[in-house]
């Protein structure tokens, strides 16, 4: 599915800034940061990656912060019945 596609069904982009500790310096933070197109208030994306850090990566997560932006929605497109040309 185009960027746009996602947009008018409802998509925004997500921005997740993560926090993870070292594994072997477990005084350390550091940070991720996560973008993709998601759909709020669920964001089916944005915790699904969360899981798979959880599952998969060593370095166990401090927190999480994000923000959504719904750039675009159906409302913003209309309809052009004709064109007006100017020689």
């Amino acid at each position: 599915m185009g960027e746009t596609e996602l947009l008018l069904k409802g998509y925004g982009l997500t921005t997740a800034e993560i926090f993870y500790r070292l594994p072997d310096y477990q005084n350390v933070l550091q940070s991720y940061v996560w973008q993709d197109y998601d759909l709020a208030p669920d964001y089916p994306k944005l915790f699904g990656f969360i899981e798979f850090w959880q599952e998969n990566i060593e370095g166990p997560l401090h927190s999480v912060r994000f923000c959504h932006s719904k750039a675009l929605s159906p409302t913003d497109w209309r309809n052009v019945v004709g064109e007006l040309r100017y020689h």
